[in-house]
């Protein structure tokens, strides 16, 4: 993988903002994982390798949330991240909205459950940990429950753990990290956890100026999504095979890829 620095006509992109980092504070963006602790470990490398070459004083690597469900092995991308901590980089998780359903759920809420199950891969979740779901995940409460006391006895506490401890955002210069987005016409310092975790059509449609470029995944786009406000970096990569790492510093922005 290489850095392919980025024009204005690339994913329909606005010239890239200079200055809202300051110099020698570098950012490595990446987007939602989803269970693919292959793409994961390949992208890691790069950014190890990339990092290597610069000479910033501070590097940060910002990972977006959605570290579970619909890929194979969300278990294996939690041990990763648990513990991925290189030489030279500053390493800041975000929780994302299926880290959310899943403590959600854990702690007995079964409505949340059964949307996790119907519409958000959480049972490739659960098989990764280890649980038998072939078969049981019926929509009744007792099947989801069934499947739930079964995640909580898989579930390491220090999994768990870590679900508890991410944060919610991230702040560098002039860009706010968050998984899904922000509520338009809310001080940044106002924002809900619920809209940072959750937020879609609002914030995505919206054109206001936010304080800040916000950096977000949760919503899936083919190709990472540049405009004034936001850039979006959720590439699908349970099913496209991308995962998307954005590279910012005071000159701007790059995309870290083959």
């Amino acid at each position: 993988m290489a850095l392919g620095y980025l024009h204005p006509s690339v994913c329909g992109a606005t010239p890239a903002p200079t200055g809202l980092l300051p110099p020698g504070v570098r950012v490595y963006a990446i987007g939602d994982v989803h269970g693919r602790h292959d793409l994961l470990i390949a992208l890691q490398e790069a950014i190890i390798t990339e990092a290597a070459r610069q000479a910033a004083g501070r590097q940060v690597v910002v990972f977006l949330g959605d570290y579970l469900s619909r890929g194979p092995d969300s278990f294996g991308v939690i041990e990763n991240l648990r513990q991925w901590r290189p030489a030279g980089l500053e390493i800041r998780l975000l929780r994302g909205n299926h880290e959310d359903l899943a403590l959600r759920f854990v702690d007995g809420d079964i409505a949340g459950g059964r949307q996790w199950f119907e519409r958000g891969g959480g049972l490739a979740t659960l098989a990764s940990y280890g649980v038998p779901v072939a078969g049981r995940f019926t929509g009744s409460d007792a099947s989801v429950d069934s499947l739930r006391r079964d995640f909580r006895t898989a579930l390491p506490n220090a999994h768990k753990a870590f679900f508890t401890g991410l944060a919610i955002s991230h702040v560098e210069g002039g860009y706010r990290f968050v998984h899904a987005g922000v509520a338009p016409g809310v001080p940044l310092e106002m924002q809900s956890r619920h809209d940072q975790l959750w937020t879609r059509q609002a914030f995505l449609s919206s054109d206001e100026d936010f304080g800040a470029v916000i950096v977000h995944g949760h919503s899936i786009d083919a190709q990472p999504q540049f405009r004034h406000n936001r850039i979006g970096i959720d590439t699908g990569a349970y099913h496209s095979g991308i995962l998307t790492c954005l590279v910012i510093d005071a000159g701007g922005y790059a995309l870290l890829g083959p």
